[in-house]
């Protein structure tokens, strides 16, 4: 099932100086704590000389059901990961990891100037960041006669849908991903053409 909220069309960065410390942040779409890790390591390994990197997440669909988390990375408690997920939960996007790399500048910020600094980071990226909503959908499964490939590739073209697999023998197997407002009409083609088919539930 696709998601009906907004996510990140994909990575970002964008670099902001303030009072001579160097704020990184990079933004990406992220599905589990385990790509969460791995986006982390990766920022670790490219900037492993850096005095902080703080982060945040926001993992299903914005509000009360997603899971959320955040980290200061030796940075006052609140001034840091609190401020990232902040911007993230006002964006109202899912989906989404916005890791801040920070390098000291040798001029001390002040806790209301960390908030403002690493929330301004996240805000840099995020506005900067393409939004992709993916509308709810059902893979449907349908075994076709060869005759029958390309009426459906039209019918895929006009309503949105995508063959995700497709498996030659004696018949044509095919997965498509059909958007939920357009099932009712799939079942409508199929049934016409006298296809067997069925929605993977």
């Amino acid at each position: 099932m696709k998601k009906d909220y907004p996510v990140p069309a994909g990575y970002l960065e964008r670099v902001t100086e303030i009072k001579k410390s160097r704020f990184i942040a990079r933004v990406a779409p992220v599905n589990s704590r385990d790509e969460v890790h791995q986006w982390l390591a990766q920022a670790q390994a490219d900037h492993n000389d850096a005095r902080h990197i703080c982060w945040a997440y926001q993992i299903g669909r914005p509000g009360s059901a997603a899971e959320a988390a955040m980290n200061d990375d030796g940075e006052p408690s609140g001034t840091a990961g609190k401020p990232i997920l902040s911007v993230i939960q006002h964006k109202d996007m899912g989906d989404v990891l916005v890791l801040v790399i920070r390098y000291f500048g040798g001029i001390k910020l002040g806790a209301g100037g960390l908030v403002r600094a690493y929330a301004g980071a996240a805000e840099s990226v995020l506005s900067a960041v393409e939004r992709v909503v993916h509308q709810p959908s059902q893979l449907a499964l349908a075994v076709i006669g060869f005759a029958d490939e390309q009426p459906l590739r039209h019918w895929c073209e006009r309503h949105n849908a995508t063959i995700t697999e497709i498996n030659y023998g004696q018949q044509v197997a095919v997965s498509v991903d059909v958007p939920e407002p357009a099932t009712e009409n799939f079942a409508g083609f199929c049934n016409a053409r006298g296809l067997n088919y069925h929605f993977d539930t």
